[in-house]
């Protein structure tokens, strides 16, 4: 059966000017900025993690269960919503241009961010955290806008680079966290984040180029040819919709509980949540070393060929994470996962552009954005429950075994 992903592509590179032609000479202007968007961005939203508890604290909340359960919803809404409405920020791209939805995350994320240092009450942070969901998605936008500008052959590479800055905002945001609220306060910490993403959103503005032109209207024939090719990619985009969930369930299902494993492996107290940043940050270091080079290696081999031998390898990975006897070990071990794990998004992205027709692009990133943010929710939520009800180490088990359905999903899937 012919391959609709691969049939699809073909039309596009010989249909004369399509959007990633008009804008081939703009694409890596527009990458180097959307990547340091990501990063300021990620870096503002992960920032708060090391005093988020104290900030709810000085919101009125003192019970210490409270401040927990606060904790855990001020920081999950953000992602909640921006699951929500990435489709249809998509969705716009595709009508009314990719820069604009650049530029719309960027400075509603500025305001946002320093609204939030001026919360007075605990709901008032969460409903600003949670509007910084709904209205930003820099990181998600700049995934849409490269994921179509890219050249075909350059699309894993690009969609990597774009992931290493976001990684990375992920890596230093809890850094800086630990270190401004001493420096200018709290509050003040949230006005750095907003300056930050400010830079982001002027680069954005003046730097970004952008040839977009609205999509003609389509004869009746144009639009029946357009639902077969749509039926016939069903199948494929469902299981790269899935993978995408998949890999973002994989990589926090343990994160709710991994402080209470590491305590486990004989860790004192007092350096419990050092060591415990320690390994959750080797994940991150490791997807960002290899990032850029498994989607380039997906450009070379094909993408699909990286989707299932990087779910397999994390398959593997993940076992011996539940025998470990120090913690690191675990640190060790998360790093493989991570490097493994960076191989994923990019592939999935290159693969679900080339499954789309141009004028429904936008729309599918969007999508994909959404199921990533599903596993970011799902997985602490599940992983979490796992371990209370189950045991710790079966987390990595359960895990392990999603992983392995996922890759021959996948496989079959391709042949589709």
């Amino acid at each position: 059966m012919p391959n609709p992903i691969s049939a699809i592509s073909a039309r596009e590179a010989h249909s004369g000017a399509n959007y990633a032609d008009r804008n081939a000479s703009y694409w890596k202007r527009n990458l180097a900025v959307a990547t340091f968007g990501s990063f300021t961005t990620l870096v503002s939203l992960s920032m708060l993690l090391p005093f988020l508890p104290l900030y709810v604290e000085q919101l009125g909340i003192t019970a210490q269960n409270e401040i927990v359960q606060w904790s855990g919803v001020a920081f999950g809404v953000t992602f909640l919503a921006t699951a929500v409405t990435a489709p249809l920020w998509g969705r716009l791209a595709d009508r009314f241009g990719r820069k604009p939805m650049l530029v719309r995350a960027a400075v509603g994320m500025a305001i946002v961010m320093s609204m939030i240092g001026l919360a007075h009450n605990i709901y008032e942070l969460v409903a600003l955290r949670f509007a910084a969901g709904l209205i930003g998605g820099y990181a998600s936008a700049a995934t849409v806008m490269i994921g179509t500008q890219a050249p075909a052959e350059r699309a894993g590479w690009a969609l990597g680079v774009l992931s290493s800055g976001a990684l990375v905002g992920n890596l230093v945001g809890p850094l800086v966290g630990g270190l401004l609220p001493n420096l200018i306060g709290i509050r003040g910490t949230f006005f750095a984040g907003g300056a930050m993403i400010s830079v982001a959103a002027l680069l954005t503005i003046f730097l970004v180029r952008e040839d977009f032109r609205r999509p003609a209207k389509r004869t009746a024939s144009h639009e029946a040819m357009a639902d077969r090719h749509e039926r016939s990619s069903r199948v494929p985009l469902v299981a790269l919709l899935v993978t995408a969930t998949m890999v973002l369930f994989s990589n926090m299902s343990i994160e709710p509980i991994i402080t209470v494993y590491i305590g486990q492996l004989g860790v004192p107290r007092a350096q419990l949540s050092t060591i415990a940043g320690i390994v959750m940050a080797s994940s991150a270091l490791g997807s960002v070393l290899t990032a850029s080079r498994l989607g380039a290696l997906a450009d070379r081999l094909g993408a699909w060929r990286v989707i299932i031998g990087c779910l397999v390898a994390t398959a593997i990975v993940m076992i011996p994470q539940a025998f470990v006897t120090n913690w690191w070990t675990l640190a060790i071990l998360r790093g493989l996962m991570g490097m493994t794990v960076a191989g994923l998004l990019p592939a999935i992205g290159k693969l679900v552009r080339q499954a789309t027709k141009e004028h429904q692009s936008g729309k599918m990133l969007g999508y994909l954005q959404s199921a990533q943010f599903a596993g970011q929710v799902t997985g602490p939520l599940i992983g979490g429950q796992i371990g209370v009800h189950v045991g710790m180490r079966a987390v990595f088990f359960v895990t392990s075994a999603v992983l392995l359905g996922c890759a021959a999903f996948d496989r079959w899937a391709k042949t589709r």
